[in-house]
């Protein structure tokens, strides 16, 4: 049962996460008027924040709460996110430039992407259960 409250979780907070990726990206270049690379790179940076806290807290309920573990997952965390920065930005510069897509319609797929992505380097490398040896 753990594990569907982990994935539910994970979704739920998945949602909320990318719902702020492209809230944070439409205030940008809609109200702002910024560029959609560095609109994206704002809303990149926003959404992180949220999904280390509601990651950590919430979906795999680490309680390692002394600062070296704490900053260990944090920056293991960012690591795994600039690779899916990397991802989202890549998947944008090919949709939006290449291809030519809608923008908007660019930035639903690639968030679908790094959704997938991210769980998986979210449960097996970041907030992996530590092994008690005793």
């Amino acid at each position: 049962m753990d594990s569907k409250r982990e994935v539910i979780l994970y979704v739920v907070f998945g949602v909320l996460t990318t719902a702020i990726n492209i809230v944070t990206y439409l205030f940008c270049t809609k109200l702002l008027q910024i560029e959609y690379k560095l609109a994206t790179t704002i809303a990149w940076i926003v959404s992180v924040l949220f999904a280390f806290v509601t990651n950590k807290l919430y979906v795999f309920r680490s309680k390692e709460s002394s600062m070296r573990y704490v900053l260990k997952e944090m920056f293991l965390f960012f690591i795994a996110r600039l690779f899916s920065y990397g991802l989202d930005i890549g998947t944008m510069l090919l949709l939006v430039a290449q291809l030519h897509m809608n923008d908007f319609i660019a930035k639903c797929v690639a968030n679908v992407v790094v959704i997938l992505v991210n769980y998986f380097i979210s449960k097996y490398v970041i907030f992996k259960k530590q092994v008690s040896h005793g």
